[in-house]
């Protein structure tokens, strides 16, 4: 165990003016108890740094959307910003600030001329007297893993890769506020450089990231660090002995993103989901990032063991009309952060916002979306290649209910009911699980008791008419009588899917999107080749000979000119099938033979 006693010291001082009893019992003490107090204080509230590897079974990296109890930011710079922030977030979550003056950061959250309206308290706001070097939490700071998959939450701290060492230092006082182990790659042969800006999890061990954790372990880099000699082998195997990541994918880096890191153009919002930036054909990043989402399609899939569902955000321009690659700032709606049924979503200009907030509202529906102008002229941070993604970090709660769900698709069957699967998990157990489902229109849920099978569970929702629309949520209770929904914000926010009507064919005159599906017939990956006149809202299914949807190979806008999607034959029992692609209200398939 190691003591930081400045930090501990520090927080038995914050620990009194949060509770005027213990402040008034602990002032009237002698000298030497004080001392004691205060010994005994810190004996009690250390943490382990630890540079072994966790000893958990199951170890598992936790994904953004999940439950958290705190959001950590560090105050210094674009303080109107992190005000948005605190205030929106102390909604949802405890919010820990670091701050190198805490009195002056009280006065700035109290004032109502500084950054917006006054706070009246500072409920649910933790300010912590530390020291740091930059405002870029979200790279410097650890992030939570559970052992036992949903047990014993700690942290883990990559070593920066920046010169920034009170930045790195950081990850212990969040740990000390939260009582919570900290693993840190800092020795060898764990040793590894990483940066959080440049990694998302699924929460269920599939992790995403560029290039750039290759090159800043090869023993070489931009930064005055010490950087470790790796290969991708090793890098792989340390990541899955702390973290439990065991299929780690890593693109190549963009030529117009200065930093590489991943979230100024992709966000993974779900287990399947994959919210990424769109530029117009040709332009910036728009080439490189096409291909390595074609990359991810071709070779990965999701948990599910289906396609990444990619959803296309347009990335805005400068306000001159300049691109990246015309020296426009790096603008991103992907950079924004989850803080349970909030998410705080970097914004510039209202012709452009609205339509990245519908975009989001439709991939999250049920959250409360919250903008945060991230290219104000007094609040400039785009300009500095980041945004609200950047300059947070989030800890999951210490006994999260885990649910984990693949939305039902739309379908053509208006017969059999329609099976419901969820995965649910927590430490002590699961009580029950249940499924809430209505039709769009009635403000009731019907309710459907699930049945386990091992961790699980299971139900049906009844057979509706061609043209209902289906609105659905699950919900689980623990042994403990911890209750959890997903999608987190239900019953406001839940899944929805139609039962569709026979599709209209139409001639290859008349749409003639696909141009080939190959190998055909497939057994393995299978390349569906489109051509489109102009940027298409489309839809891509595979269907069975009675018409009954599958899955949904994609979803989203589909690019002028020659695109490329996937499945994954070997997936699928042998047999017959249509591939099907509907723009509007025009349909055209495909037959396609699985052996």
């Amino acid at each position: 165990m190691k003591l930081q006693w400045n930090s501990l010291i520090n927080r038995f001082f914050s620990d009194l003016t949060m509770n005027s009893q213990r402040r008034l019992f602990f002032t009237q003490m002698k000298k030497p108890f004080f001392t004691l107090a205060i010994v005994l204080f810190a004996w009690t509230h250390s943490i382990a740094q630890i540079t072994t590897p966790p000893d958990f079974s199951n170890v598992r990296a936790m994904a953004e959307w999940e439950e958290v109890q705190a959001i950590t930011i560090s105050w210094t710079g674009f303080p109107a910003i992190l005000k948005q922030i605190v205030a929106a977030s102390r909604l949802e979550t405890l919010v820990i600030i670091l701050s190198d003056n805490v009195q002056a950061t009280e006065a700035y959250l109290l004032a109502s001329n500084t950054g917006g309206a006054a706070f009246t308290d500072l409920n649910n706001v933790l300010i912590v007297d530390s020291n740091y070097d930059s405002i870029w939490m979200r790279d410097y700071a650890a992030n939570p893993v559970y052992g036992n998959e949903v047990d014993s939450l700690f942290l883990v701290d990559w070593l920066y890769n920046r010169d920034r060492p009170n930045d790195d230092s950081t990850p212990i006082a969040v740990a000390e506020v939260l009582d919570l182990d900290l693993y840190e790659t800092s020795e060898s042969p764990y040793d590894l450089v990483n940066t959080g800006g440049n990694y998302m999890s699924d929460g269920f061990g599939t992790a995403f990231a560029s290039e750039l954790v290759l090159d800043e372990n090869d023993g070489n880099g931009l930064y005055n660090i010490y950087y470790p000699t790796h290969t991708e082998q090793v890098i792989d195997e340390i990541l899955e002995t702390y973290m439990g990541i065991h299929t780690y994918i890593k693109m190549p880096v963009l030529p117009y993103d200065g930093i590489h890191h991943i979230d100024m153009h992709m966000k993974l919002v779900d287990e399947e989901t994959l919210l990424v930036s769109e530029y117009p054909a040709g332009v910036a990043d728009g080439p490189q990032i096409n291909a390595n989402i074609n990359y991810v399609l071709s070779n990965y899939t999701s948990k599910f063991g289906t396609p990444f569902h990619v959803v296309r955000i347009p990335a805005p321009p400068s306000t001159g009309g300049n691109y990246p690659d015309n020296n426009g700032a790096y603008r991103t709606y992907t950079n924004a952060v989850f803080v349970n049924n909030t998410i705080l979503i970097p914004t510039y200009r209202e012709q452009y916002d609205t339509i990245a907030m519908r975009i989001w509202g439709e991939v999250c529906p049920g959250y409360n979306l919250v903008g945060i102008d991230c290219d104000n002229t007094n609040n400039n941070i785009i300009a500095q290649s980041g945004a609200i993604h950047c300059i947070t970090h989030t800890v999951g709660v210490a006994d999260p209910l885990l649910i984990s769900h693949q939305s039902l698709p739309d379908t053509y069957d208006s017969n059999n009911p329609y099976f419901v699967s969820a995965y649910l998990n927590h430490r002590s157990g699961v009580e029950r699980g249940t499924l809430h489902w209505r039709l769009a229109g009635q403000s009731d849920f019907n309710v459907v008791e699930l049945t386990s099978n091992s961790l699980n569970w299971e139900g049906y929702i009844p057979a509706q008419p061609t043209g209902s629309i289906i609105e659905y949520y699950i919900e689980g209770e623990s042994v403990s009588g911890k209750i959890q929904v997903r999608p987190m914000p239900a019953p406001d926010g839940f899944w929805t899917f139609e039962v569709l009507g026979e599709p209209l064919e139409v001639s290859d005159t008349q749409i003639n999107f696909i141009q080939r599906i190959y190998p055909n017939p497939a057994s393995a990956i299978t390349c569906i080749e489109l051509n489109t006149p102009q940027n298409q809202h489309a839809k891509i299914s595979l269907i069975d000979i009675a018409g009954r949807t599958v899955s949904i190979i994609y979803e989203g806008t589909i690019p002028q000119g020659s695109s490329n999607y996937f499945l994954h034959a070997n997936e699928y029992e042998s047999g017959a099938y249509r591939v099907l692609i509907q723009s509007g209200n025009m349909y055209q398939t495909m037959p396609l033979m699985i052996k």
